[in-house]
Order: C-alpha cells, then structure tokens, then sequence
C-alpha cells in the first residue's frame, strides 16, 4: 500500500501535468536515474527499452513483470524526485494483468504509469473497448492500493506504427482519446507525431494532456510548448546516445589506443556520490 510520501510524490507528479509543458528525461538504471535528477529533472521516466537493453533483452514487451518491477524498485530508491514506470502493454493482455502490474509497481515507489494500446511490436492495437476495461482495471488498481493519485499516461501507438489509413489516424487518436479519459487515463502519449501542426490540433481537441516522445531532429521543447504539447519524454533517447559514446571510446581505445573521447566523462567519486 502506498504510505504518505509516495502519494505526496503523486500529487507532486500530477500537478505538472496541470499547466504548461514539462520535460521527462527516462531513465533505465539507478545511476542513470541520480545522474537525470542531479541534473534537475522534476521527475524521472523509466524507458522499457533501455530496461530491456540492460536486462539482456529486445525491446518489445519481451520482460517479466517481476523483472520491469524489479527495476523499477531499484531506481525509485535511487533518487528523490517522483518515478513514473514504462509498463508496456501491462505484462499480459487481460484487465487483470494491468491489475496486477500497476499493483506491483505501486508497491516498487512508482506515481504513474505508462499502459500502451499494442498488443505486441507493430500492433496490432487493442480495441477502443479492451483498452478501456484494462484502463479501468489499473485506475481500480491504483485506488485499492491506495494511491488513487497514480497518473495512468496512456499511449497510444496509431501513429508509431502507422496504423490504419494515414488520413484517418488522427481521427482514430482523437477517439481513443476520448475514450481513454472517460476510462481514467490522466494523459495521452503519442509516440510517432511530431508534426507541429497536427499536434496543435490534437492538444486543442483532446481531452487529455498531450504527451510526444522526441529525439534528435525533432522540435524543439519550446516549440512543443507552443503546439500546447504538456508533457515531452526522450524514449531510449539517453541510453542510446550513452551507449554511442561507450562504442566511440572503445573504437579509439582499440584503433588508435588514445583516450580523446572519454573527455567529460562523470568523475569516479561523483558517480560513487550519487549512489551513496
């Protein structure tokens, strides 16, 4: 059951979502997750991806509940700032798995919430009905564990995946939308769309706060401020360009047996001090 600070830390998380736009640095592991939040992140975001990565798996929903959650646990106790958990498709297709994982990762620290609408890497996507009855079953989860706060991000992958007819996706965002909210969602997660226009139509008709998954070449955070875009979130982002830089140092190492790019790299002591 959630005690005092954690529900704290949701009405903390949840009240970003309330105005303006704020930025979700994720992170996959407990250093990364210190080193996100000394750097001044309100709040952290894990990334399913980069989990996986760490765990030895591809993404893809290819984790156990009992992994995710594991490391969910391990980053929340890392930092001080509000945690939100990238559960996937909620580790099992039925409203009674979405249950059960939003109870456990309550039970790991976590205030939120990220429930995707795939029912597996490229779709196809749950019905607007089953999505709803599993949106339901974590708001009920939430509230049993006593933490009625936990903000539910639902995502949604039309435009990720492409499905559907181009021209009809954004109606079929926009209806989910609808009827994610009515079900209990807190916010909409639109990986995939990044094109300023559309998202000022869609954060002007939605009935849930928009939330878009960038990247290099993609707008900038004012920008997305201004196409009333609330909430923006970097995906693997981080992890990736991390892993870059480890793949550079290590070719330099081998070819040329120099150091030039481990520059600027976090002190021993320093990322000792984070942990401590």
């Amino acid at each position: 059951m959630a005690d005092d600070n954690q529900q704290s830390r949701a009405d903390a998380f949840r009240n970003l979502h309330a105005t303006g736009t704020f930025v979700l640095p994720n992170a996959w592991d407990p250093i990364s997750a210190a080193v996100i939040a000394q750097a001044g992140a309100e709040a952290i975001a894990t990334t399913s991806a980069a989990v996986s990565w760490a765990l030895g798996r591809t993404d893809g929903q290819r984790l156990t509940r009992e992994e995710a959650v594991a490391q969910v646990a391990r980053i929340v106790a890392a930092v001080d700032v509000p945690v939100t958990a990238d559960v996937e498709g909620g580790y099992g297709p039925a409203p009674e798995d979405v249950a059960a994982t939003v109870a456990a990762v309550i039970g790991a620290g976590a205030v939120g919430v990220n429930l995707e609408d795939s029912t597996a890497p490229g779709g196809p996507l749950f019905d607007r009905a089953a999505q709803r009855d599993r949106l339901r079953a974590a708001r009920a989860a939430a509230a049993e564990a006593d933490l009625p706060e936990l903000v539910i991000n639902a995502r949604t992958d039309v435009y990720l995946f492409g499905v559907g007819a181009p021209e009809d996706r954004f109606d079929d965002v926009l209806a989910r939308a609808v009827d994610y909210a009515e079900a209990g969602a807190d916010s909409l997660f639109v990986p995939g769309l990044l094109d300023l226009p559309t998202l000022t139509d869609l954060a002007g008709k939605s009935p849930l706060p928009v939330n878009v998954m960038t990247g290099p070449g993609a707008p900038s955070v004012p920008e997305l401020a201004a196409a009333g875009v609330r909430r923006v979130s970097l995906g693997p982002a981080l992890a990736q360009a991390a892993y870059g830089r480890a793949a550079a140092a290590a070719r330099e190492l081998l070819d040329t047996g120099t150091y030039d790019a481990l520059a600027g790299a976090l002190d021993f002591g320093a990322a000792e001090a984070l942990l401590r």
